[in-house]
This record gives C-alpha cells, structure tokens and sequence, in this order.
C-alpha cells in the first residue's frame, strides 16, 4: 500500500494559492483515480483508490501546513505504511512554476510543511515530488507571494505539468525504483 500525501492549509480562503500546491495536485490525482472517502481521520482528509490493482490512500492533513507531519506519522502508523511507500508532494519557491523534481532526500529547503514532516519521521530519507511555484516577485514578502492566488495563466501550466508528472507518480505506486523515477523525470 502507497500513501501520497498533499501538503497544503485547509478552508476556502487558501484554495488555489502557492502553497496549496500539494492539495491541488491529490485533488487532480483523486479526479483521474476516483476514489473512497474515509471521515475525517487522524486530522486530515483520507481517500483510498487503486491504481492499475494497487492500493492507495491520498492525504491531505488538515492540522494547517506547519504541523503536516502530525498527521502523516499517525496514518503512517495506523495503516502501517513503510517509509519507503511514502510520498510527499508540496510547493517549493525554488523552482520555476510548475516545473518539478522528485526527490529522495535531504532538507526541507525553509518549507515549513516538509520540516515537520522530517522532525515527525526524525529522518530526511523519504519520497518527494516537488512542484515549482516560482520565485517571489519584488513587492511581496515570501509569505504574501506563497499565499497569493494562482492566475488562469498558471493553471494551465500546471495542468499541462500534470500531464507529465503523473506518470512519475503511477511509477512510484507500481513499485518502480524512485532512483529510476527521479532520472526519468528530473
């Protein structure tokens, strides 16, 4: 069993911004997977599915970004998953809008999300896909650029990413090494 975990705020007034990246790409995945949703459990939002007859539960935590890793750890313990078939996706300012980098490893890079994760597991060694939001414009402060809406313009772009990226994804759930991943895709 995968668990992939979207990292983002909940309520209306963060949908579609920078930082719901992780929510937005589960919300795309659930779309083309279909899905079953579970009450709200363990803080967050769980939906199972199969993918190609393998099983899997899409997360989007509910306890706000910077306590993501609270939620993870309790679905990863209830459900028994191995850290290995964990795989975390979040927005990340470094990289050009909607451009993306699977990763294995290593810091949280300042975001926040990611930094909880890695003190809730007390270890940097899981799964990641990375998806770009840009680097902050001059007149915002990082958190107004990371909380700013999405235009139509980016939408699309992100769209267009998603057809890409999804594959990546789908290998990951088959079982496909994630060194093999990452060199595909990154």
């Amino acid at each position: 069993m995968k668990l992939i975990v979207g990292l983002g705020n909940p309520g209306k007034s963060y949908e579609k911004t920078r930082h719901n990246m992780g929510f937005m790409v589960i919300d795309m995945l659930l779309k083309d997977f279909g899905f079953i949703k579970k009450e709200d459990s363990f803080k967050g939002e769980l939906y199972f599915s199969k993918v190609n007859g393998e099983k899997c539960i899409f997360l989007k935590p509910q306890t706000f970004m910077n306590l993501s890793g609270e939620c993870v750890v309790k679905v990863m313990h209830y459900y028994k998953i191995n850290i290995e078939d964990l795989l975390v996706i979040y927005d990340d300012k470094d990289l050009e809008f909607s451009k993306v980098r699977f990763k294995n490893q290593g810091s949280s890079g300042g975001q926040n999300g990611i930094k909880n994760v890695i003190l809730n597991l007390g270890t940097d060694a899981f799964n990641r896909l990375r998806i770009g939001i840009g680097q902050q414009k001059e007149h915002y402060t990082i958190i107004e650029w990371v909380m700013s809406k999405i235009n139509e313009v980016e939408m699309q772009q992100l769209i267009n990413s998603y057809s890409k990226f999804k594959k990546g994804i789908e290998d990951f759930i088959k079982g496909n090494s994630f060194l093999k991943i990452m060199n595909d895709f990154n």
